[in-house]
Order: C-alpha cells, then structure tokens, then sequence
C-alpha cells in the first residue's frame, strides 16, 4: 500500500513539475524561490467569514501573505473599503490578482507584490490573513509576534500557529478558521 501511495505522489509531483506556467518556469531557470505551496483558492464564503471574524474596517491595511489571485485583499477593498497588500512570490499570481482588482475596481485600494513572503515587509499591517500550510505558518510566527504592532489581527484559513491558541475559531463551510490578536510585548525585565 505504501508503494502505491508513494507511486500516486510521484506521478502528482511530475506532473505538477510539467504543469509549470512559463512565467514560473523562467522564475526557477534564474534561481528564484519556487513557491513553498500550491495555488488553492479560499472559497469566497470563507473569505468573507475570515474578515468579519478580524473585524476588518475601512480604517484598515489587509496584508495577504500568499495571496494568490488577490481575492482576500480584493473582497477587504470591495466590501469595506480597506486598503490591501498581497504577498506572493508566483508572478502568475500577481498577474490573476491584478486583473482581479481591475475587474472589481478596486485599483486604487489595493496592491500586488511579487516578493517571498519570509523577506516582504509587512509591519504596517493592522490585518494580516494566511492560508499557508502549518510548518510555513510556524516559520513565520516569530516574524508576526515580533515585526507587527500589538493588537494587530491575524486570521488563518484552516492552519493554525501550533502551541499559540488562536482568540476565536470557527467553522466555515466544512474549513476552519483562526484568529489571533498580537500581544502586547513584555518590557524588559517584566515578569
């Protein structure tokens, strides 16, 4: 069983190797980061209860860690105004999320970085929406707890930060979501 499992991956993996878009292939011919997870949209449901669960406002910048086609920004801008970031390293993507905030006509609201999601900066984030996979969620929790202000709300599409319980969670069509509020940092020498 295990043979055939592994088999199926093999296969899986050679042909999403194959499947590559021309724009990603010269990404990796010149030696840049391949993408660490594959393009999966959010279900739109799922966007919208994500920032209803962060509460997002107009007053607010959404940065999108991975964002793919730029839905999660796109959907913050149309719905509330917010303005919007999205980080993804796949030009493709930047591509789809830029037509994407074109077509809602939200241009104006949002942008799209092509950047590796571990080097972008991001610390003037009030918002900051995930769907990474658990292990890319832990590298980059360090990261969030130390580079984004207190009070600065994350939300996760259906991965969580391991040993840091999120401050509300909920189920959205079948996924789960989470949500964390940055602490405020302890002063030196506090206990």
């Amino acid at each position: 069983m295990r043979g055939l499992i592994l088999s199926v991956c093999l296969v899986f993996a050679a042909g999403s190797a194959l499947a590559l878009d021309g724009a990603l292939r010269v990404q990796l011919d010149r030696g840049d980061r391949y993408p660490d997870v594959i393009f999966v949209p959010t279900p739109q449901e799922v966007v919208e209860d994500m920032l209803r669960l962060a509460n997002v406002k107009k007053a607010d910048v959404l940065f999108d860690l991975g964002s793919g086609d730029g839905r999660i920004p796109v959907t913050a801008a149309r719905l509330y105004g917010t303005r919007g970031v999205g980080i993804d390293i796949d030009p493709e993507r930047i591509r789809e999320a830029q037509e994407n905030a074109r077509k809602n006509g939200v241009e104006s609201l949002v942008q799209f970085r092509q950047q590796d999601l571990f080097e972008a900066d991001f610390h003037e984030a009030t918002v900051v929406t995930l769907y990474l996979l658990p292990d890319l969620n832990l590298k980059l929790r360090p990261r969030l707890l130390a580079e984004l202000k207190p009070g600065t709300r994350i939300v996760s599409h259906q991965f969580d930060m391991g040993d840091w319980k999120p401050d509300k969670k909920l189920e959205s069509n079948g996924r789960t979501v989470y949500f964390w509020v940055v602490p405020a940092r302890k002063k030196p020498g506090a206990s």
